[in-house]
C-alpha cells in the first residue's frame, strides 16, 4: 500500500529546513495544526499526516487488531519516515501522540533527533502517587457515554476539552472534527488512548525533549507535565499562558514559538 496515500501525508515548508513531523491527537486530523503551519513553514520542512481512521486517511487500511495499541500508530509513524527517508526528525506529538512519538523513536532511533510533546499524558487515570486527572470511574463513564452516543458525547466534551468559552468557534471546530470520525473507529481509538499507560516508556527516552503544557488543561493537568518532565532526563518544561488541551488552536503563536525555540531557530 502507498504509505503517503494511506496516511494522507502532506509535506510543506522550507525544503532544506530541519524536519518537523506534526502528529494530531484523538478525534482530530492534521488540520488541527493549520494555525501554526504558516509560522513554522518559514524555517522548517513540515510533514503532516492523518492517522489511519482519521481525516482523509485510507479507512480501508484500518483494523481493530492493529489500532487497539499505541504501537500500531507508532508503526505508522515509522513507516512514513521510511517512505520519505526522513532523518533527524523532530516529532511534535499532541496529546496521545506524544506517547506514540516515544514508541516510534524507540523503534527507529536512527530517524529521530528530538521529541516535542504538546499537552502530553502517559496515563490518564489516577493511581496512588500519580495524578492523571481522572478516576477509573471517570474514564469508564467517559467511554460508556462515547460508545452509547458518540455525537452527543462529542458535542458535550469538545467545548470542555478546548476550554475557551469566550471563543466558542474553537469548541465547535473540535466538535466537528470529532463528529467526522467514524464512531466505531473512535470507540477503539478512545479505549486505546484513555486506558493506555506509557509511564514506563518515559525512562527510555534519550532524545532532547520539550514538554509543552498549558496553564490550565482538564485532560493533562500540570501535575502530569511535571511528572513527564521529571522522568525524561534533561527535558525542558515550558508552560504556556493558555487554557484548554489544544494550544495549537487557542495559542498558535506561542505554541509555534516554543517549538521553534526548542529546535533552535526560534526566538
Amino acid at each position: 500500500m502507498d504509505i503517503a496515500s494511506r496516511n494522507n501525508v502532506v509535506v510543506t515548508g522550507r525544503v532544506d529546513g530541519p524536519v518537523l513531523m506534526l502528529a494530531h491527537g484523538f478525534g482530530c486530523d492534521q488540520n488541527m495544526w493549520r494555525l501554526v503551519v504558516p509560522t513554522l513553514a518559514e524555517d522548517f520542512r513540515l510533514v503532516l499526516f492523518d492517522y489511519v481512521g482519521s481525516g482523509r486517511s485510507d479507512l480501508s487500511a484500518w483494523s481493530e487488531g492493529r489500532y487497539s495499541s499505541l504501537h500500531g500508530y507508532a508503526t505508522d509513524v515509522v513507516e512514513i519516515c521510511e517512505e520519505l527517508d526522513l532523518r533527524g526528525v523532530t516529532f511534535v506529538g499532541h496529546s496521545v501522540s506524544a506517547m506514540i512519538g516515544v514508541l516510534a523513536a524507540a523503534a527507529a532511533p536512527e530517524r529521530f533527533a528530538r521529541l516535542a510533546m504538546v499537552a502530553p499524558s502517559p496515563r490518564y487515570i489516577d493511581e496512588d502517587g500519580y495524578r492523571g486527572g481522572f478516576t477509573a470511574a471517570d474514564i469508564d463513564e467517559l467511554l460508556e457515554s462515547l460508545e452509547s452516543n458518540y455525537l452527543g458525547w462529542s458535542a458535550a466534551m469538545a467545548p470542555a476539552i478546548m476550554d475557551n468559552p469566550d471563543r466558542p468557534e474553537l469548541g465547535e471546530e473540535l466538535t466537528a472534527a470529532f463528529c467526522a470520525t467514524d464512531p466505531d473507529i473512535a470507540r477503539v481509538f478512545a479505549r486505546t488512548t484513555f486506558l493506555s499507560d506509557s509511564r514506563a516508556d518515559l525512562a527510555n527516552v534519550t532524545l532532547p525533549t520539550l514538554v509543552l503544557e498549558c496553564a490550565q488543561d482538564m485532560i493533562a493537568p500540570r501535575e502530569v507535565g511535571a511528572y513527564v518532565h521529571a522522568r525524561i532526563p534533561g527535558s525542558r518544561l515550558v508552560t504556556l499562558d493558555a487554557t484548554g488541551h489544544c494550544p495549537q488552536l487557542s495559542s498558535p503563536e506561542a505554541t509555534a514559538d516554543a517549538i521553534a525555540a526548542f529546535v533552535g531557530t526560534g526566538p
